[in-house]
């Protein structure tokens, strides 16, 4: 059972990372927040829960096939905001530049 709990906490992690550390510091570098960062600040603290997290797009053409990320470029899920229960979505521009696919629009 351990086991399978690291691997789902491994899964999580590179989720939350997006489109990796190096496009989460071009972000920064621009003086801009990740999606996950925007939810954190415009969320009430620890209220967020996400959904769909492991979704990922079914393109295969132009190499596509190769360049899965888990949450397809869009942070989904719901938290509240002065108590108030709230869904929020926040495009992630560390994967593809937030680009939309099939999945991303479903989400």
């Amino acid at each position: 059972m351990r086991a399978v709990l690291g691997e789902v906490e491994k899964r999580r992690a590179e989720a939350r990372l997006g489109g990796g550390k190096k496009r989460i510091e071009a972000q920064h570098a621009k003086g801009k927040l990740t999606a996950r960062e925007r939810i954190e600040v415009l969320l009430d603290e620890g209220s967020f829960e996400e959904f769909d997290m492991y979704v990922t797009h079914r393109a295969v053409d132009f190499g596509m096939a190769e360049q899965k990320v888990a949450g397809d470029g869009v942070v989904t899920g719901w938290g509240t905001i002065n108590g108030r229960q709230v869904y929020v979505f926040s495009q992630d521009f560390t994967v593809l530049g937030g680009s939309l696919s099939e999945t991303h629009a479903q989400k």
